[in-house]
Order: C-alpha cells, then sequence, then structure tokens
C-alpha cells in the first residue's frame, strides 16, 4: 500500500519513505509508528493501543513514547507545536490527521518509476533487474483450461513479486499481450523489462506439464528452460506447486545473470545494487583476494546508500570468514563490534531479504551473541550449529 500526504510517499511494501524524490532514512520503529497510525487516522489510537501493536505489548514508558512520536514527527517535518500531521489529543493518545491518499500496490513493479516514459514512449527500464511473465500459451486444445493456465501465470506473478531484488511487471500490464504471438525484444521495449519469461501448458488426461523458458531480452539468448508435470487432482494446490518450481528454478538463474551484468559494467557507473552483486561475485573465487575485493565493493555500496541490508550483511559475513580463514588480522574487539553493528544494520534494513538475514545471523551468532542470532533466523529455512572456537556458531543455507 501506498500513502501520499504532505509531500510524502510511504510504501508499506518497500518500507521506504520518501520526501519528494529523496529517500528518508527511518528507523524500523518509527516507520511501523507511522505506518499503524497513517492506517487508523480515522480515529484517535491510545497510548496502550499503540504499544500493543507497535511493542508487542512490552512495559513502555511515556517518556519512550513520546520520544518514539517526536521522532516520526522529526521524520516527516512535523513538530509538537505545529502538528500539522500527527496531533496529540490530550490524555486519549494521537491522530494522523494530514490528508492523505491512499493507493494500492498491486506488484513490486507499480512504483513512479515504473510509470514514467523514457524517450521511446515505452515505460524507462529500473535498477533492479526487471521482469515480465507472458500469458502462458494452452496447447491442450481445451479452451475450459484458460483460467488454469491463466491461474498458474498469476501465482508465478504474485511470487516473484515477493522476490525483493527483483521488478515484476503487474498482471494487467503483461496480459495485454494474451493471444498474440510477440517479440520479446518489443515486450522489453514496451513495458521496459530485462527479462520475460514465457511458457506453454499441455494437458493429457489427469495430467498436466508447464513449461517455461526464461529470456535476456538485451541479448535475445535463453538463460533458462525447464518443465514440470503433475496431477490435476487437487488444482489450487497444483498452480501453487508449479509457481513455486518456476520461481525457485528462475531465481538463481536471475541472480548469476545479474552478477555476470554488473561485472561487465566498468567501476565508476555501477550502483549500490551492482556494487553489491560485484561483491557477492567475488565469493565464490573462495580466495584471500576476492573475499577482500568483496569487503571493499560492498563497504562502497554502502558508502552510496547507508541503510542497504545485504551489502551491510555480506561485509560482515566477509569478516568472519576473513578472520576463520586466517586471511585477516587475528580478530579484536573493535573488529568483532563492526562486525556485530554491520550485522545488526542488515537486520534492520534487510530483514525481507533471505540472504541478508543468514549471513547476518552467521555473524552476529559468531560474535557470540546466539539468542539474536536464533530470533533474527526463527520461522526461516535456516539452522544453526556450533563450531568449535569457543562461543561461536554457524548458520546454515546462506544462499548465494
Amino acid at each position: 500500500m501506498r500513502y501520499r500526504f504532505d509531500n510524502h510517499l510511504l510504501d508499506t511494501d518497500r518500507r521506504e519513505l520518501r520526501r519528494g524524490d529523496e529517500l528518508l532514512a527511518v528507523e524500523p520503529q518509527v516507520f511501523d509508528l507511522l505506518v499503524f497510525l497513517l492506517r487508523n487516522r480515522d480515529r484517535v489510537i491510545s497510548k496502550e493501543e499503540l504499544i500493543a501493536s507497535v511493542w508487542d505489548g512490552r512495559i513502555v514508558s511515556d517518556s519512550t513514547l513520546a520520544s518514539r512520536i517526536n521522532a516520526v514527527r522529526r521524520t516527516i517535518g512535523d513538530n509538537g507545536q505545529e502538528q500539522r500531521v500527527i496531533r496529540t489529543a490530550a490524555r486519549r493518545g494521537f491522530r494522523f490527521v494530514a490528508e492523505v491518499n491512499e493507493t494500492e500496490t498491486v506488484t513490486n513493479a507499480e512504483t513512479p518509476d515504473a510509470l514514467s516514459q523514457d524517450k521511446r514512449g515505452g515505460p524507462a527500464c529500473h535498477d533492479k533487474p526487471s521482469i515480465a511473465v507472458l500469458p502462458f500459451s494452452n496447447l491442450s486444445g481445451d479452451p475450459d483450461q484458460e483460467y488454469f493456465v491463466d491461474g498458474v501465470v498469476e501465482e508465478i506473478i504474485t511470487s516473484i513479486a515477493r522476490v525483493n531484488w527483483l521488478f515484476v511487471i503487474a498482471r494487467n500490464s503483461s496480459f495485454t499481450y494474451k493471444g498474440k504471438a510477440v517479440d520479446v525484444k518489443q515486450v522489453a521495449r514496451e513495458l521496459g523489462v530485462r527479462y520475460v519469461l514465457e511458457g506453454s501448458m499441455r494437458k493429457a488426461g489427469n495430467r498436466v506439464r508447464i513449461t517455461g523458458q526464461l529470456v535476456d531480452t538485451s541479448t535475445g539468448a535463453h538463460i533458462w528452460a525447464d518443465h514440470f508435470d503433475g496431477a490435476l487432482d487437487d488444482i489450487f494446490e497444483l498452480q501453487d506447486q508449479l509457481a513455486s518450481n518456476v520461481v525457485g528454478a528462475i531465481a538463481p538463474k536471475l541472480r548469476q545473470s545479474e552478477i555476470e551484468r554488473a561485472a561487465r559494467k566498468p567501476t565508476q557507473s555501477v550502483d549500490a545494487y551492482d556494487l553489491f552483486l560485484r561483491a557477492l561475485g567475488q565469493l565464490h573465487h573462495m580466495s584471500k583476494n576476492s573475499w577482500s575485493k568483496a569487503i571493499c565493493f560492498a563497504r562502497r555500496a554502502l558508502d552510496i546508500d547507508p541503510f542497504y541490508g545485504p551489502a551491510a550483511a555480506l561485509a560482515a559475513y566477509t569478516h568472519v570468514v576473513q578472520i576463520t580463514q586466517g586471511w585477516a588480522e587475528p580478530e579484536d574487539e573493535r573488529r568483532l563490534a563492526e562486525t556485530a553493528r554491520l550485522a545488526r544494520l542488515a537486520l534492520a534494513y534487510g530483514k525481507e531479504d533471505s540472504f541478508a538475514v543468514s549471513a547476518a545471523a552467521f555473524a552476529i551468532a559468531y560474535c557470540g551473541d546466539m539468542p539474536a542470532a536464533e530470533t533474527a533466523v526463527s520461522g526461516r529455512f535456516f539452522s544453526i550449529r556450533t563450531i568449535p572456537a569457543p562461543g561461536r556458531y554457524e548458520v546454515g543455507s546462506i544462499a548465494f
């Protein structure tokens, strides 16, 4: 959901707050407090309700609550005297009073940048790797199966939209090509994407086969192709399964393709994301020199965006591996403190990124804070086990 108010744009899906074109740095708790007030702007919110929602019912003093409200006001250019945006109701609570324009975010593609037009009249390409999922062809000869094919594609689009480093075109835009013979380069120009996923479905009896192929529109090369089979016993479960299989297969291919793309760019022109990909690519070489380069790339990415969670996680993770491999000076309190700081920064601003969470938890566990590491990975498919160094731990399933 996106909320526009007082020259600000708050995007709850991306957890971003902008003032005009400026991206504001907001602490997670301050962001959550602002969102809660926005969503309940039709009434006064009591202190007890704020504490129950934002602090999960923990004991919070009046001074702490007041300081967080003031932090919200400072972030959005308000203050306790004017109270243009957030008004205090004496002995009752707080209310968001600024005029708000609320719009629903269908996918992570629908941002102002995504709707801008380039010189050719098509949408502008995006900083993130962008993808359009075209309607799949129904090869079963049964028109009644169109709904099933479209349902699979919608599930794939929804699943890709959850991958926060990808930029996916909304269904309403990609489905304008349904039933048409299209050229992927034309689609790239018209929708402003780097990649196109296209495919087909064939049904035989109670079995169905979904075939897909991923195309790099800049070269026309196929970077992935595969098929998935299933039984039509439970249509909705099969749709979910097929969508998960497709996304699980293409995500690593896209990541590798982006790493290769970043490596071909001149250093002076890359942005924070490209620097992160360069750093990630260096880790695969597993050498002292390459991991030193990874640290440099990650640090430069953080110079551009100090709140870039994945880059902070990579830097923290690399610190630990350099120590354990004997590629760095013996650990000292300052180095461990910096590693822990980077890891906590990663968890604060990269908690939706699986790499950031697992790598940051690895670093925090190594620094000796096992409870924080366990909290970070709770509910995720990661594991933590003890490694030989006293008081040190390892987090498994760190995916590159």
